[in-house]
């Protein structure tokens, strides 16, 4: 195995089964009638990783996050105020690229022994801030629709109580394969809403509202020049990730005994905003 560039070293073998296992059985689930019932939750947790993007951008670009929704069928938006085209272009961005990026982040604290209790943990803390204040107290305080704020506080909630029942009952092996199966549910996702993106925004696709639509009305590039470059992005990060997984590490970075033991820029409804999908 080591004469290959891309053999699991020794020391990776106990995560990578994990890996291989939750990437085994997401795959065979797709072929499984109503198993989306099963995969419901997750899409709802990519789509708040997807969301909580968009807002992070913002912030970090000086704007303002008024709302944060979900809705029933695992899409979301995000309202911000209106930036300048450096910010248009890292708040459309950073929808799907920061899925990929939670998702590999996750692979890769499992991958350094991060106790996967404290990654559910930081995870629950993470979807229920983003959904009190933006889903929530946000668009109470900046007038924003309504319409959105009951489903995303209840699968917020759910969502948040949810990883906080696995991280606390979990036994440390079941509680790293649940979040071997988050880690692959959000890359798989992504990679997912990109190819639909793709497809979206070819001569071929429905004219729907799309973050790579509105990177095209705020750069003058097409649309599917935008998505392939996410995609390749994407695959770029997943790529360099598991090259990173697979690899050795230094003996201070031991397994985890528990291991072991072990979806728009531009406002539709509020012309002062902007809305991301």
């Amino acid at each position: 195995m080591r004469n290959f560039k891309l053999g699991i070293h020794r020391d990776a073998r106990p995560q990578a089964t994990f890996l291989l296992t939750a990437a085994a059985l997401s795959i065979l689930l797709w072929f499984i009638p109503f198993a989306e019932v099963l995969t419901y939750p997750f899409r709802l947790f990519v789509t708040f990783i997807h969301e909580g993007g968009h807002a992070l951008a913002a912030l970090v670009t000086g704007n303002t996050v008024e709302s944060l929704s979900i809705a029933t069928n695992a899409s979301g938006e995000t309202y911000t105020t209106q930036g300048g085209l450096f910010s248009q272009m890292l708040v459309s961005s950073a929808g799907y690229i920061g899925s990929m990026l939670y998702g590999v982040t996750l692979l890769v604290m499992i991958r350094r022994a991060v106790t996967a209790r404290v990654v559910l943990i930081a995870s629950a803390v993470l979807i229920f801030l983003l959904t009190i204040i933006y889903g929530v107290f946000k668009p109470v305080a900046s007038g924003a629709a309504l319409s959105g704020i009951p489903f995303t506080f209840v699968a917020g909630t759910l969502l948040t109580l949810s990883l906080v029942a696995v991280a606390r009952f979990a036994n440390s092996r079941i509680a790293t394969f649940f979040l071997s199966f988050l880690a692959v549910q959000c890359v798989l996702n992504a990679l997912l809403d990109l190819k639909t993106v793709f497809f979206l925004s070819t001569p071929f696709g429905p004219s729907l509202p799309s973050d790579a639509v509105n990177m095209a009305n705020a750069t003058g590039i097409p649309a599917l020049v935008w998505a392939s470059v996410w995609i390749a992005v994407s695959l770029g990060i997943l790529f360099l990730t598991m090259r990173l997984y697979v690899s050795g590490r230094r003996k201070q970075g031991q397994l985890n005994p528990g291991l072991g033991e072990i979806s728009p820029i531009f406002p539709i409804a509020m012309p002062e905003s902007e809305k991301w999908r």
